[in-house]
C-alpha cells in the first residue's frame, strides 16, 4: 500500500449537518481506489490533552446549529495553541458551516448571546435577530483550483452572516454565499477551505476533492503528488444537470 493519509474529524456526533461526515467518506474512498490508506480519527470533548493536532495531515469539522457550537465552544478554545500550531505547519483545514464560523473571531447569535471563536482568522459571523431570516437553498460559486476555474455546488443554510474575509473561497454564482446576497462565499487559503456549503460538499466536487488529496499527500511526501484520475462520469453527469438547471433559473 501507499502512503496512509490521517485525518481528525472533530465533533462528528455534534457537528454533522446534511451529510458533512460524507465529505469523509468521500476522502476515504478516493484514496483506496487509488492504492492509499486513509486512517479517521475522532475527536470529541475532553480529547485535547490527548490529541496531537500536528500529527494529521487533515483536521476536519462540519456543521452545527447555535446549541452545539455554545456546548463545544470552551473545549475547541482550549486547543486553540495546540491548531494553531497544527495550522501553521501545513496541517490541512477543511471547515463547513459551524466549523467555518467558530475559526473566525466569534459568533454572536440570533438572541445576541457571543460564542467566542478560535480567533485563527479575522473574520467573524453575525446572525439575524429574525430567526426566519436565513440564506437557504442550493449554491454555486467559482473558486480557482490549480489555476483553473472551477465551479463548486453545495447547499447552503444559515442565519449567521460573516464578515471581514480578506480571501474568500470563491465568487457566488448563484446563491448567497457569506451573507444575503454576497458576491463571496467562504474563506481559503494555501491549507484552509472554510464554507458554508454542505450536500455534502466533496461528492458533488471530485475536483475540490482531489486538490485536498494532493495537497496532503504532496506535504506528505516532500514532493508534488499527481492523482491518477477516477471514473468521475457519473458524478460530472449530474454535476452538469444541476449547473443548468440552477444557473438557468437565476436567467
Amino acid at each position: 500500500m501507499k502512503d496512509t493519509l490521517r485525518v481528525l474529524h472533530m465533533y462528528p456526533n455534534m457537528l454533522d449537518l446534511y451529510g458533512d461526515s460524507g465529505n469523509m467518506e468521500l476522502l476515504s474512498y478516493r484514496l483506496k481506489m487509488r492504492g492509499y490508506g486513509f486512517i479517521r480519527d475522532q475527536y470529541t470533548i475532553g480529547d485535547g490533552e490527548k490529541t496531537d493536532f500536528s500529527s494529521y495531515d487533515l483536521i476536519y469539522l462540519g456543521g452545527g446549529a447555535d446549541f452545539e457550537q455554545q456546548l463545544l465552544a470552551d473545549d475547541l478554545n482550549s486547543c486553540k495553541d495546540k491548531l494553531l500550531h497544527a495550522y501553521k505547519s501545513g496541517v490541512f483545514l477543511l471547515m463547513i458551516c459551524g466549523g467555518y464560523q467558530l475559526m473566525g473571531q466569534y459568533y454572536k447569535d440570533s438572541n445576541g448571546q457571543k460564542i467566542p471563536g478560535l480567533g485563527l482568522f479575522d473574520y467573524y459571523t453575525v446572525a439575524s435577530t429574525d430567526k426566519r431570516k436565513r440564506c437557504i437553498g442550493n449554491i454555486v460559486i467559482e473558486t480557482e483550483i490549480e489555476g483553473e476555474k472551477y465551479k463548486v455546488i453545495g447547499f447552503e443554510n444559515h442565519g449567521g452572516m460573516t464578515d471581514n474575509v480578506s480571501t474568500p473561497f470563491g465568487k457566488v454564482i448563484f446563491g448567497n454565499g457569506n451573507k444575503f446576497g454576497s458576491e463571496t462565499e467562504g474563506y481559503t487559503e494555501k491549507n484552509v477551505i472554510a464554507t458554508y456549503l454542505h450536500g455534502p460538499l466533496l461528492s458533488k466536487n471530485p475536483v475540490l476533492a482531489d486538490h485536498i488529496l494532493s495537497y496532503c499527500l504532496s506535504r506528505k511526501q516532500g514532493s508534488a503528488v499527481s492523482l491518477e484520475p477516477l471514473d468521475d462520469g457519473l458524478e460530472n453527469r449530474c454535476r452538469s444537470v444541476m449547473l443548468k438547471r440552477l444557473l438557468q433559473t437565476k436567467k
